[in-house]
């Protein structure tokens, strides 16, 4: 329980005045890269202070001049600030549209390119989140996506769904698969609370859209890869 009322506190105390200077300092200088370090600063740092101890391996792996499209596994809520706090460039996030509504971070997570998905989501709605994603890649953003949608409980994939694929094929962005071990033991999913310990995130081979006839394929190609490496 302390742990995650200190991991919150650092987000909160930090990250109010951080977005209260970061988001004119932003609008004067026309980005928001200096925002977004002190964003995922502040993430490291609460992290950090829960105890959390984070292993990256294979960056190798990530296409570097161009944007990318993060897919990973998801099982615990600790995944998004560890994703966010640590992929090479800065990433922009599809969540839900409600979380916009939230004071300065929503402001903030606009600037920064977050995609907004509503939860009855209509073809217009997916039209329009498909559009924003490839401004956020043409700008020099990544995107990452949880492919399944939602947590697993049990660790095991779930069905993916399609945005992500069909991301990559209408832009050609390379898909680059992660896998987070450890998060679902620190913080499973229907758990209040996180208790300290270890993490790693591997970064998987880049997989290229242009080298598979469908999206169908494609979207196989990235499920093995990651079924593989569980």
């Amino acid at each position: 329980m302390f742990r995650t009322l200190l991991m919150v506190s650092v987000f909160i105390v930090l990250g109010v005045p951080a977005a209260i200077v970061g988001i004119p300092y932003s609008l004067i200088v026309g980005n928001t890269h200096r925002m977004y370090i002190w964003g995922t600063a502040i993430v490291r740092l609460g992290l950090r202070a829960a105890g959390v101890r984070v292993r990256i391996v294979g960056l190798e792996h990530v296409p570097q001049g161009r944007g990318v499209i993060y897919l990973s596994n998801h099982v615990s809520n600790l995944d998004p600030p560890i994703n966010i706090a640590n992929v090479p460039g800065e990433t922009s996030f599809f969540l839900k549209k409600s979380l916009m509504n939230i004071p300065l971070l929503g402001t903030a997570m606009k600037m920064g390119k977050f995609i907004p998905v509503a939860r009855a989501r209509s073809i217009e709605d997916a039209k329009r989140a498909t559009e924003l994603a490839g401004e956020a890649l043409r700008s020099g953003h990544h995107i990452s996506i949880y492919p399944e949608g939602t947590r697993s409980r049990d660790g095991k994939l779930l069905p993916f769904k399609k945005g992500a694929f069909y991301l990559s094929e209408a832009t050609g962005a390379p898909l680059v698969p992660i896998i987070m071990r450890g998060t679902q033991e620190l913080w499973p999913k229907g758990q209040t609370w996180l208790k300290p310990g270890n993490v790693t995130m591997e970064f998987l081979p880049a997989i290229y859209p242009e080298q598979f006839a469908t999206r169908d394929e494609l979207m196989s190609a990235a499920r093995s890869i990651m079924e593989a490496a569980l």
